[in-house]
């Protein structure tokens, strides 16, 4: 089953919520009949959605792009070269016509850390244009990618309980 029409998707904003959405968009293309190619950039951890995704297998494929710690400071050279690996892969699965869905996860942070160019990542979204439904999530879009984006959702936190302490719990936030 293929788009009739493929837009462009961004996920932005310092509120929770932007993978998740990104992760519900998966779950409704695949129980659509859509194949979803979901690429995460400098996240190189299990969760338990991906867990969970691996049960959809035959319909999400998900992809992992980053080293098992975050980056701080200026990116190693194996974390760049992780992330290029990533934008390419998604770029031959947005042209290799298998997938309707590609999402980019935490592309926008990417592009922040300098693991990729903002041009890079703008190639991947012209590539897609019209044919793929590509969404990019991560905080601190550029403006270029705004610009481009057919729909853009700010996420924005009113109020967090990570304030107060509590830590990230198994199944809602890992």
């Amino acid at each position: 089953m293929a788009l009739v029409k493929g837009y462009v998707q961004v996920y932005t904003g310092n509120g929770k919520g932007k993978t998740t959405a990104a992760l519900g968009l998966a779950l409704r293309a695949a129980g659509a009949g859509l194949r979803v190619f979901l690429a995460q950039f400098a996240k190189g951890v299990g969760s338990s959605e991906l867990w969970a995704l691996a049960l959809l297998s035959a319909r999400i494929e998900v992809r992992q792009y980053g080293l098992a710690s975050f980056i701080r400071g200026k990116p190693r050279k194996e974390e760049i070269d992780a992330a290029r690996k990533g934008l390419a892969e998604s770029r031959k699965a947005v042209l290799s016509g298998t997938y309707a869905v590609v999402i980019l996860d935490e592309a926008n942070v990417a592009v922040q850390l300098g693991l990729f160019s903002v041009e890079e990542l703008l190639e991947v979204i012209d590539c897609a244009r019209g044919r793929v439904e590509v969404v990019i999530t991560g905080r601190g879009a550029h403006r270029r990618i705004i610009e481009r984006a057919d729909l853009v959702t700010e996420m924005r936190q009113i109020r967090h309980y990570y304030a107060k302490g509590v830590k990230a719990r198994r199944g809602i936030e890992t």
